[in-house]
């Protein structure tokens, strides 16, 4: 079986277009081909489908075999995947996911795609919604605590649920230890992507994130959507803000003409391979 590796910012994936529908051995293939050590190595594996709905379909297994609902780094990846491989060969494009249909729109550099802008949709802020467990309009810095120690979390779901945490220094904080323990906390009845986040101005912050499913990871669209979101609500940050991750920088505007999060970003394939095991 053929594959691509692809990576939004460090986020890798492993994308296999050879599927009409999605296979039903999709976790066990994701679990084995994304292990680091005796597969391929990923943060997930997806699958480049046909839509009825859009130019592509996008469905996503996380490492660990769970599907995830939406994944902006991915989405970037699909869209450059799509155009640069001529199953959709224009700037403007829809990718249908788990969370809904979205646009693309592409900036083309001789005959390849350097760059990706998504709308990401409007952002969900209802907690049931999300989900929290906490039946609010808007769940913002509400107390959550860990082995003794309170954070303050803003939830936000992007297609996905998202718990954003503001702290002091994003760099030097331990993601490992604080986004695995909070990652499965009983507010969050389907899990959580954990984001820990450090203001630099307005415009400008540094985020660190702990993905459901994955762990600690280079760079997450949908997080640094609802990193912005958070801020905006909380009043840290504009509406319009870069986000610093690990792997690089994401531009992000949540939109007061249309409520929608859109998201500017790279996407990069590494090479291309065959998948021998079974």
């Amino acid at each position: 079986m053929n594959f691509t590796k692809m990576n939004g910012l460090g986020n890798d994936f492993i994308i296999v277009a050879h599927f009409e529908t999605l296979p039903e051995n999709a976790s066990d293939m994701a679990r084995v081909m994304c292990d680091r050590h005796f597969g391929i190595g990923a943060d997930g594996l997806v699958f480049v489908l046909p839509s009825d709905k859009a130019d592509v379909c996008m469905r996503i297994i996380n490492a660990d075999g769970s599907e995830a609902e939406q994944c902006g780094n991915a989405v970037r990846c699909v869209a450059k995947y799509a155009y640069d491989h001529g199953i959709a060969r224009k700037e403007a494009l829809t990718v249908e996911t788990l969370a809904g249909i979205q646009r693309v729109w592409l900036t083309v550099e001789n005959e390849k795609v350097s760059l990706v802008k998504v709308d990401m949709g409007a952002p969900i802020l209802y907690g049931p919604s999300i989900p929290v467990a906490i039946d609010r309009e808007q769940v913002i810095d509400h107390p959550i605590e860990a082995e003794g120690k309170t954070f303050s979390f803003t939830g936000v779901s992007m297609g996905n649920p998202h718990a954003v945490i503001f702290v002091d220094n994003a760099l030097d904080f331990d993601v490992e230890k604080w986004g695995s323990l909070l990652e499965k906390h009983s507010l969050f009845p389907n899990k959580a992507n954990i984001e820990f986040v450090s203001v630099t101005s307005p415009q400008e912050v540094e985020m660190r994130v702990w993905e459901r499913g994955c762990g600690q990871t280079f760079a997450c669209g949908t997080g640094a959507c609802a990193t912005v979101v958070a801020g905006a609500l909380t009043g840290r940050t504009n509406r319009r803000a870069l986000v610093h991750l690990k792997g690089g920088d994401l531009e992000i505007e949540w939109a007061e003409t249309d409520d929608h999060v859109y998201m500017i970003g790279p996407a990069e394939e590494v090479f291309t391979g065959t998948w021998c095991k079974r």
